[in-house]
């Protein structure tokens, strides 16, 4: 066998390896519209933690959708974080006519700290739910989804339900970019062995982390992970270490983002946790290039510049590629055709991790939000 020959073989077992993990994966995670928005009993109180930092875009609309809930008892907790624009006016405006929006307003960020972090902090020392929901200030909710979410955790017996939004896109590059992204995440963290006290894998989303509030004083709250940029998975990874059961669940019908607004926003926005996410471990970060730049950007061109029995191999890879990205499209709600720009949009996540890696190394820590976190510092807390 040639060299070329062997590097599409491997290739090909790899792939069929991940499209099956993927695939198999993706059909055992469960869906919260198959629960019920059945009332649940009152002293089941959840109070909703959102942090908010310069929002004025989204805020009025997300916050409108969580005052509309149809769950009977909870509470909502907004914290704005140092807001340089019109967030924190908007929020004492919408808080004077609704009695259930509670703001927090903080001026000042304590050392050794993240901004984030610490305002969801702030806005769990004031919760008196039994459950505590943790979201972004961007998040729009269809009205049953609390009660879903509540009822799937009785149901289950969990102590952190972690659910998938639907991403709202301007452009389609950036709408493909966000169905590959859900494929790299989805292989990286494998959200379906969550809920399996056997395997070290853990789950956490921003848009949606419900915890009890029990589970998560036990395990320190936000503030065991008060430096992780990748606070909402490393929330998750603590509960989980902590012996805690949880699990995610589909919810694109009932939770729906606007991740990011440009292409720029994309790269500048992943530049925080990017590096973050694999733990600041360099030799990871190169790994994790070199498999993407063999196994989801190679292939594409591999099909046009070689030929015979190699060819055909890059051939069927290619074709895994492109079914296993529209299969994963359907369960969050994105076009099926989204597959064709998968080439691309690796590329670009190529470039982001590279890009990120440098970048912090280079400058020698992250700049978020309007402040600078040291890599040093940031390192020191390893969960």
């Amino acid at each position: 066998m040639t060299i070329l020959l062997i590097i599409a073989t491997a290739t090909l077992i790899l792939t069929v390896i991940a499209v099956l993990d993927l695939m198999i994966g993706n059909r055992k995670v469960m869906a919260l519209r198959e629960m019920s928005p059945v009332s649940v009993p009152d002293h089941q109180r959840v109070s909703i933690i959102v942090a908010a930092r310069n929002e004025e875009r989204n805020i009025r609309e997300a916050l409108t959708s969580l005052l509309e809930l149809s769950y009977p008892d909870y509470e909502l907790i907004v914290v704005d974080d140092r807001s340089e624009d019109h967030t924190g006016q908007i929020l004492d405006q919408m808080a004077a006519r609704h009695n259930r929006l509670k703001v927090i307003h903080i001026d000042a960020l304590p050392a050794g700290w993240l901004g984030k972090n610490h305002a969801l902090w702030v806005g769990s020392k004031r919760a008196t739910g039994e459950m505590l929901l943790f979201t972004d200030a961007d998040i729009v909710m269809e009205p049953t989804v609390v009660a879903r979410a509540v009822a799937f955790m009785g149901q289950n017996r969990l102590d952190h339900l972690a659910a998938t939004p639907s991403v709202r896109m301007p452009t389609v590059f950036l709408g493909m970019f966000g169905a590959a992204f859900i494929i790299f995440f989805s292989l990286f963290s494998r959200p379906w062995k969550a809920r399996d006290p056997n395997s070290r894998c853990h789950i956490g989303i921003g848009a949606f982390n419900m915890v009890r509030a029990s589970a998560y004083r036990q395990v320190g709250g936000h503030e065991t992970i008060r430096l992780r940029p990748d606070d909402d998975i490393k929330l998750g990874k603590i509960i989980k270490k902590g012996g805690l059961r949880q699990d995610a669940a589909y919810a694109p019908e009932f939770l729906a983002v606007e991740w990011y607004a440009s292409l720029g926003e994309v790269i500048r926005g992943l530049e925080k946790n990017a590096f973050a996410g694999a733990d600041y471990n360099i030799p990871l970060v190169l790994s994790g290039i070199l498999v993407h730049l063999l196994c989801s950007i190679w292939p594409f061109l591999a099909i046009l510049v070689t030929h015979g029995m190699v060819q055909g191999i890059y051939l069927a890879i290619v074709l895994l590629i492109l079914l296993v990205v529209a299969d994963s499209a359907r369960f969050h709600r994105a076009p099926f055709w989204y597959a064709a720009g998968y080439p691309l949009t690796s590329a670009l996540f190529v470039y982001i991790l590279f890009r990120t890696m440098l970048l912090n190394l280079m400058q020698g820590g992250i700049y978020w939000r309007g402040t600078f976190y040291p890599l040093k510092e940031l390192k020191s807390n390893r969960v």
